[in-house]
């Protein structure tokens, strides 16, 4: 590591686990002061804050009403905002219901709107908005037609906010990570090695994969990156 972050401050939603975590575990190798929010995995939030020194904050996506407080830790100035934590369920287009709409919408584009909304006024100038998508939007799937579109509509608010906080050099990018090895807990064997095997570099992602990438992104040599959807995904999308 290079400690290329010393001196700034990021805020990570979703830290606690997966790419969140690794993610975490990056901005404060390379030297940032990190604020991650968490759900319900208050254990891991835990863990995290030993393993890191990053402060853990508990926030709902599904509520808006949880938005301030994620921002209080920050409120002195913010350098990095990191859109991660997210669901995703799959459901034929038939059977969605409104409760559905509403909850996957407001956690994965609502939400992270709101957010940076919030963080406009604390970024300073120069800062970074990295908004975390998925492959999916690029290969849809049957039953994800909920998923893929909140992603989808978050790529276009960072095309939007990347013009909009131009004349600030801060720059908005988005990264679609690809097969990772979090699948593995809701894929079969057999689905695993598949991903694997139309990934142009033969293996499933990792975390840290993806979380490089995004230290990229919210580091000093991405500053004439922006409006940019990074596909984090060794390959599988070509």
């Amino acid at each position: 590591m290079t400690l290329s972050l010393t001196g700034k401050t990021a805020l990570v939603t979703g830290g606690s686990r997966g790419i969140g975590r690794a993610v975490v575990q990056r901005l404060t190798a390379d030297g940032a002061r990190v604020v991650f929010t968490y759900h319900a995995a208050e254990a891991e939030a835990k863990s995290v804050t030993a393993e890191t020194g990053a402060e853990a904050v508990r926030c709902d996506q599904a509520d808006l009403g949880t938005l301030p407080a994620i921002f209080e830790p920050v409120a002195d100035g913010l350098d990095i905002l990191v859109n991660n934590a997210g669901i995703a369920f799959g459901k034929p287009i038939a059977e969605i219901t409104s409760e559905d709409f509403d909850r996957l919408i407001t956690v994965n584009t609502k939400f992270p709107t709101f957010a940076i909304q919030a963080a406009i006024p604390l970024l300073r100038d120069g800062g970074r908005i990295i908004n975390i998508s998925s492959i999916n939007t690029a290969v849809p799937a049957p039953g994800g037609a909920l998923y893929s579109a909140s992603k989808a509509a978050l790529e276009q608010i960072t095309k939007i906010a990347a013009r909009e906080l131009g004349p600030r050099n801060i720059t908005v990018n988005t990264v679609s990570p690809g097969a990772t090895d979090m699948l593995r807990s809701v894929n079969t064997p057999e689905g695993l090695e598949r991903a694997a095997g139309v990934t142009a570099l033969q293996r499933l992602g990792t975390p840290a994969d993806v979380a490089a990438v995004i230290a990229f992104l919210a580091g000093p040599d991405s500053t004439w990156i922006t409006g940019q959807n990074i596909h984090a995904g060794g390959g599988f999308l070509i």
